[in-house]
């Protein structure tokens, strides 16, 4: 999946704008993934991005600036969000111009980050599969993708003993057997730590496999539906519905708890298990530190993704 284009830096007639001042916005962003191609732009398919930029640029449209987003985590076709963060240069005066308080309008106490926030609604309709949460100013040295620290997903399964709920079908998977959610637990923990995980990456050219799962455990919850929680400072393209295939594998004993954590040493991509689906993984929340650390960390981030060629998609 192609790397984020950087910002658009020129208006319609080519004109620079590097020395306009620019204010960095952070945005959290909400999805229905079920309709979308995943996040990123791509020619001719709906995409979360496709249409965020799309209601940002009717937005902008008078001033000439064509806006981008830089995205903590590329979700690919059909993955859910609750807490996706995003962020979006744009020089003060276009965003003074499109936020500026209307007639007889009660914006006019409003923060102009408040206000475009509620105007993206308006554009992208108070029904829709995407919801712009908020926007604020980010904090210096703030970067949605590279000052990320972690990333937290969950996944739902519903295996024969939970309760049908017509209304989460979206975003649940069904299992025609019963599962084993205690096993399944510990060979989940069994995989924490800083590993290759190149075992559970769908393989890129020159891209590192390496990361640390922080955080992985399952638990039914009262309607009986089995729920994932894991968390990593990045994930491979479809390494969490990898992880979760290996968990569903144990779960109904086609694996043994330790399996999971043994596969790790094969180095490459296995047959082990099968990849569970896309609509049962929701991308819940996205880390950072604190506001002075958000610099260094990006930094540092970017210096080791210069040795690897690579993306962080959940």
């Amino acid at each position: 999946m192609p790397e984020n284009e950087p910002i658009d830096t020129t208006d319609v007639a080519g004109h620079a704008l590097d020395e306009a001042p620019v204010v960095r916005l952070r945005l959290g962003i909400a999805y229905d993934g079920t309709d979308f191609s995943g996040w990123s732009r791509q020619p001719g398919l709906r995409t979360v991005q496709g249409v965020l930029e799309e209601a940002l640029a009717t937005l902008f449209r008078r001033t000439g600036v064509v806006p981008r987003l830089t995205v903590a985590g590329r979700t690919d076709a059909g993955v859910h969000a609750l807490g996706q963060v995003a962020h979006l240069d744009v020089p003060v005066d276009a965003l003074a111009s499109v936020t500026r308080a209307r007639r007889g309008h009660p914006e006019h106490d409003s923060a102009p980050a408040a206000v475009l926030a509620r105007r993206l609604t308006g554009i992208l309709g108070h029904d829709a599969d995407v919801v712009v949460t908020h926007v604020e100013q980010a904090p210096e040295g703030f970067d949605a993708r590279f000052s990320a620290v972690w990333r937290r997903y969950e996944y739902r399964v519903a295996d024969a003993s939970a309760r049908r709920d017509p209304l989460a079908r979206h975003r649940t998977v069904t299992f025609p057997r019963d599962l084993d959610v205690e096993a399944m637990d510990a060979a989940s923990r069994g995989l924490c730590g800083l590993h290759d995980f190149a075992a559970y990456c769908k393989p890129r050219e020159e891209a590192t496999t390496i990361r640390t799962l922080q955080d992985y455990r399952w638990a039914r919850r009262d309607d009986g539906v089995l729920v994932a929680s894991l968390q990593a400072d990045a994930f491979c393209h479809s390494m969490v519905r990898a992880l979760v295939g290996a968990a569903v594998a144990v779960g109904e004993g086609r694996l043994e708890v330790g399996d999971p954590a043994g596969l790790l040493a094969a180095g490459e991509r296995t047959s082990a298990f099968k990849v569970m689906p896309a609509k049962g993984l929701t991308l819940t929340e996205i880390g950072y530190p604190d506001d002075h650390e958000l610099e260094a960390r990006a930094g540092q981030t970017r210096a080791r993704r210069e040795l690897h060629v690579d993306g962080l998609i959940g």
